[in-house]
């Protein structure tokens, strides 16, 4: 039996570094309650005291998409004046607003001369399949590899305990599908433009992707949970169609614990994948996951949807975290990954949590 760990990708607020701010101009009517928390804010609160959000993040979001608008074109002139407005929407002594001060003044001393965008450009053309492959620095000119050692040998550290649990060969196959989720948040992140981590693997327990979430919506971070289960949905998919097409029993158990793998993670609790995407759920939205979820235990005969199904009800009736603006993209994305790792389950060989 494989041991199933818990995948998660976190969000940081730590590297100021190419953080992707994003705001225009602050809203005329105060913001009176925290929209992470409903904490009551201090009359022209910056941050909030209880869970340190940004108060204006959504200005901020706008404002980095219209400046870094303004850099692709060439007018860093204009570009510089626009992120030093969001200034007024930060708190002084934040990262943020350091970071800001900084690549203002590198704006300056560019002189008004356009500078290239190589790195993000071909992957935005490309989608999320040209984003895997610029993986650069976006402080630079031209896109720089850069992978990390501690990703390169957490992951071989993680190829070895699995080999020696259940075989060189399935060992393998399992740590590559886990790699896979987690380059689903890595690309999912770098394709908006935000920057990220390469995948770290905690041998026994998981994998994380570190990136900087500061300023960025509720339903950018919950779309950015999700992208993990969906490139694992595609992996196992990808093991299905091998064992159909060979017979070969080894596809048909990495396929089967890719996916439960991936539905696990999607119970709505805690630092789960699931977890962080029902923050952009509305109560109503977070008793719909509770139904479809019981609905997909019962159709397809997997009592693993149920966990699903116990998570969404707790955040439905008992969670005090509702979103100010839920989001419902998010959970018809969030049922969709569930409905297919459910189908790719039933269809695979073998029992409940077992493997034939």
């Amino acid at each position: 039996m494989v041991r199933l760990p818990a995948l998660r990708q976190v969000s940081e607020c730590v590297d100021p570094k190419a953080f992707s701010l994003a705001v225009s101009t602050p809203n005329q009517d105060p913001i009176r309650n925290c929209k992470r928390c409903s904490r009551e804010l201090a009359p022209g609160a910056l941050a909030c005291d209880q869970c340190h959000a940004l108060v204006h993040s959504e200005d901020l979001e706008q404002l980095s998409s219209d400046a870094k608008a303004l850099e692709a074109r060439g007018d860093l002139r204009q570009a510089r004046e626009k992120w030093l407005t969001g200034l007024a929407l930060l708190p002084p002594a934040s990262k943020q607003a350091e970071w800001i001060r900084q690549h203002a003044q590198a704006l300056d001393s560019a002189g008004g001369v356009r500078q290239p965008q190589a790195d993000n450009q071909w992957a935005q053309a490309m989608g999320p399949a040209g984003s895997a492959a610029t993986m650069g620095d976006r402080s630079g000119t031209q896109a720089t590899p850069r992978f990390k050692l501690t990703s390169i040998l957490s992951f071989l550290a993680f190829v070895v305990i699995y080999s020696a649990a259940s075989g060189v060969k399935f060992g393998i196959g399992f740590a590559v599908l886990i790699l896979i989720h987690e380059m689903g948040h890595f690309v999912d992140i770098k394709r908006r433009g935000l920057p990220a981590d390469m995948p770290v693997f905690l041998p026994g327990l998981g994998a994380y992707v570190r990136w900087n979430a500061l300023g960025v919506s509720l339903e950018t971070r919950s779309a950015v949970s999700l992208a993990g289960p969906l490139a694992g949905f595609l992996a196992a998919l990808a093991c299905a169609v091998l064992w159909w097409q060979t017979g070969d029993p080894f596809w048909g158990a990495l396929a089967r614990v890719g996916a439960i793998l991936n539905l696990l993670n999607l119970i709505p609790v805690w630092v789960l994948d699931g977890g962080q995407a029902a923050l952009a759920l509305s109560k109503a939205e977070r008793i719909a996951l509770l139904i479809a979820s019981v609905a997909l235990g019962l159709a397809l005969k997997q009592n693993m949807f149920f966990l699903v199904a116990l998570g969404a009800g707790y955040r439905a009736f008992f969670a005090k975290d509702l979103p100010s603006h839920p989001s419902r993209t998010i959970t018809v994305y969030f049922i969709a990954v569930l409905t297919a790792l459910g189908v790719i389950i039933r269809l695979m060989p073998g029992q409940g949590l077992g493997l034939n």
